[in-house]
């Protein structure tokens, strides 16, 4: 049993590190508070590669094992978990059109998303519809060789920047159950009746845009329908979901570590009643408490990414690493805001931003309790084992 990253694991960490400490964290406080889009971060992940991360590598991607994977969303969101966010939707769409897509689709699409000339995103949710995809309202009518999509799509990460932007919609509304009639179809930026509309103002998850999305008679080619047959979209969403839910655990890891660091260095530099903070026992169980809580987040995210290394399915793994990690986010981030006490509550201090980036988890690509659920089915039906 080997808890240690590989020498080529640590060295791509080390490579991310360097990355964050130089570009991401002298301009996140600032970019962040102002709303500014952080181009110059992205152009520099584009650069390194990291747009391909889930693409193959004969497509011209990385081909990351799932291990690396976390580690860059969890280096990233130490720094600012918005730009993670960037990376994040990318990566998931990028995933599913490798892993559902045609061949024709792979090659057509594949390349430049992985160089990052193309990026993408993907449109699941609605107004209406959230955790019950299966009631979503967005409707894909056959008209010969094209599809016809009406419908509103909301929250959605890169909606500005995503060409194509994968879209979840019923092709077969009157299929029983739903998810037999649902479909993933493949929209091209700039198509007539596509509308990115406003982006939705947020209390943190700041730094990526989340929009709202119209689609008013969209023609898009049936040849766009991802893996070329209808009714396979929710089985689709669902697989890459669990690669998500990995992407959002270790962005919550991400937090949750950086959240203990600003709280342990605060602790050694702040001095009260003639000694230092980290003096009193009251902060020590505190530090000890937030420490124990990243460490156990870290082992569940890794175990889950080397789970999905070795060809597992890991929907519960990942719901657990997920669930456990978003809520140590949240934990430490309230914990370092008390270690901090009124500087805590000051947008100068980086843990007021970590405090808000941190429910977000709690809650995208499937909230704690669907998470819960999903592990207590899979253990209860003997799918999958504990011990």
């Amino acid at each position: 049993m080997d808890f240690e990253l590989s020498d080529e694991q640590r060295l791509f960490r080390e490579v991310l590190r360097d990355f964050v400490d130089r570009e991401i964290r002298p301009v996140a406080q600032e970019w962040e508070a102002s709303g500014r889009y952080p181009a110059e971060i992205v152009e520099t992940m584009r650069e390194m590669g990291l747009f391909g991360l889930t693409v193959p590598e004969e497509y011209g991607g990385l081909g990351a094992d799932m291990v690396s994977f976390a580690l860059v969303f969890e280096e990233i969101a130490k720094g600012w978990m918005g730009v993670a966010g960037i990376l994040g939707s990318h990566s998931l769409s990028c995933w599913l059109i490798a892993r559902h897509g045609t061949e024709e689709q792979r090659r057509r699409y594949l390349p430049d998303l992985a160089s990052g000339r193309r990026r993408t995103g993907i449109a699941l949710t609605e107004p209406d519809a959230g955790t019950d995809l299966q009631g979503i309202a967005t409707v894909a009518v056959r008209d010969g060789d094209d599809f016809v999509i009406t419908g509103r799509k909301t929250w959605i990460t890169n909606a500005r920047h995503a060409d194509p932007l994968p879209v979840l919609c019923k092709t077969d509304p009157s299929a029983t159950p739903p998810h037999k009639g649902m479909s993933v179809i493949l929209v091209d930026a700039g198509t007539p009746g596509f509308t990115v509309e406003r982006d939705l103002p947020k209390l943190g998850y700041r730094g990526t845009e989340s929009c709202e999305v119209l689609l008013d008679g969209v023609r898009v080619p049936a040849a766009n329908l991802l893996g070329g047959v209808p009714g396979r979209g929710m089985q689709q969403v669902l697989s890459g979901l669990e690669t998500g839910r990995i992407n959002v655990a270790a962005r919550a890891l991400g937090i949750a570590q950086a959240a203990y660091d600003e709280a342990l260095r605060y602790a050694g530099q702040r001095r009260a009643f003639g000694r230092q903070i980290g003096d009193f026992q009251a902060i020590q169980l505190k530090i000890a408490d937030m420490a124990s809580q990243v460490q156990a987040a870290r082992l569940l995210v890794y175990w889950a990414a080397a789970r999905a290394d070795g060809g597992h399915r890991v929907d519960m793994e990942a719901g657990m690493a997920k669930a456990f990690a978003s809520e140590a986010a949240a934990s430490c981030a309230l914990t370092a805001m008390q270690v901090h006490g009124g500087y805590g509550y000051s947008k100068e201090f980086v843990v007021e931003r970590l405090y808000r980036d941190a429910p977000l988890m709690m809650i995208g690509e499937g909230t704690n309790d669907i998470q819960r659920i999903v592990i207590a089915r899979a253990l209860l039906s003997g799918a999958a084992t504990i011990g």
